[in-house]
């Protein structure tokens, strides 16, 4: 999801990202949050199956409160919003949604070790169900501003985790988060104010 045409320099952006594997390992998987063209808030996770085998779910829950990556309904990431103006949660801006292939092997593969083998070509990702269920921008506001809580992404349920998410998430940070920009001290020797924030309120 992206707020600009192009990626410019002061978009917001939500992203899943599938990263090169090796034959044999598990798939890896990066999500990423900008707001005004600042990122660096990677997170990554193996997945717990091959995606390339059948289609699965990948969806994303935003609203106010909270921004939470889903895989098959399980809760791999949650980033809060602490309800004060901040240049870590974006919440000003519309966007749009859409889907690339682009050949990132000078970092993702490894760092850059696996290389893309073009001969392999063309490289095809298939999508189907495809459903949003979201609020049109209107200028200034779109209708569905957060604060009137008619759509069911701005109500109680939707501001915080339920119990039996909350079991997926923990086992998911058990077992799958290979980086968390908020656990790289040595990247980031005072860690990001959001990462105060606790994903289980």
């Amino acid at each position: 999801m992206c707020t600009e045409n192009g990626a410019g320099p002061t978009r917001d952006e939500l992203d899943f990202e599938f990263l090169g594997n090796r034959t044999g390992e598990p798939y890896l998987i990066q999500t990423n949050i900008y707001k005004n063209g600042t990122g660096n808030r990677e997170m990554r996770h193996m997945l717990w199956f091959d995606p390339t085998e059948e289609f699965h779910t990948y969806s994303i829950l935003w609203n106010n409160l909270q921004i939470v990556f889903f895989v098959d309904k399980v809760a791999i990431r949650v980033h809060k919003n602490n309800g004060e103006p901040n240049n870590f949660f974006p919440n000003e801006k519309p966007m749009y949604l859409f889907s690339s292939i682009w050949n990132a092997d000078d970092w993702a593969t490894r760092g850059g070790l696996e290389k893309t083998d073009w001969k392999k070509a063309p490289f095809v990702s298939s999508y189907k169900d495809f459903t949003v269920e979201a609020c049109q921008w209107e200028d200034p506001y779109p209708a569905c501003v957060s604060t009137t809580t008619k759509y069911w992404w701005d109500q109680y349920d939707a501001w915080h985790l339920s119990d039996e998410q909350k079991m997926d998430y923990a086992w998911v940070q058990r077992n799958l988060v290979i980086y968390d920009y908020c656990k790289d001290t040595e990247r980031f020797p005072a860690l990001p104010v959001e990462c105060k924030l606790s994903p289980w309120d």
